[in-house]
């Protein structure tokens, strides 16, 4: 059995929840209140010694990050669509990951944070911003002729990416510049079971 420990509001958390509904697996879903702090409970310590959501609870094991998280489920039940298992070409899908645990997550992500929650884990707004222009740069520069960001077709690299880029306006970033993310966007979220925020 599969449990999803999430939080609504985290982008990590929407990731997981993306591609469990565009892949129909059967899953529960475990809701952690962030108010009461759950995250920093001594329980939830022992399945994510980091203290943050999501987790994914497969058969007794935790996975506690959202990219190893999406490469479980990407080859347990997505086969060669979402993470192929050719050498080369899993690396283009996961350079994009890669792309999402760095410059998304240090611009984009603590960016949006800090202006909803005051919270500032690294650097302040203009460096947020700074850091997710190049991200912002980076996508907007393969979309321009890609409807997908790699191999043609979406992979966990679109999910990976997605959460935080479509929040870029709660970090205080105009996606109207970026013309060719916002049409992305519109096709990510019609993808048949795109799971709504």
């Amino acid at each position: 059995m599969i449990k999803l420990y999430y939080m609504p509001p985290s982008g990590n958390s929407y990731k997981l929840r993306i591609l469990l509904s565009l892949l129909r697996v059967p899953h529960e879903t475990v809701l952690v209140d962030g108010q009461k702090r759950e995250h920093k409970s001594e329980k939830f310590l022992a399945m994510n010694p980091r203290g943050e959501v999501p987790v994914l609870e497969v058969d007794g094991v935790f996975l506690w990050d959202s990219a190893a998280a999406l490469v479980y489920l990407a080859r347990q039940f997505g086969g060669e669509q979402w993470l192929p298992s050719a050498p080369l070409e899993m690396a283009q899908v996961m350079q994009w990951v890669a792309l999402a645990g760095n410059e998304i997550q240090f611009g984009l992500q603590y960016a949006r944070r800090g202006m909803l929650h005051d919270r500032w884990t690294a650097g302040d707004l203009k460096q947020g911003q700074a850091i997710s222009r190049v991200a912002l740069g980076v996508l907007e520069g393969r979309l321009h002729h890609n409807d997908w960001l790699t191999l043609g077709r979406t992979t966990i690299a679109d999910i990976a990416c997605f959460p935080y880029v479509e929040t870029a306006p709660q970090a205080k970033i105009a996606l109207e510049e970026y013309p060719a993310i916002m049409r992305w966007i519109e096709r990510c979220k019609a993808l048949p079971d795109w799971a709504k925020r």
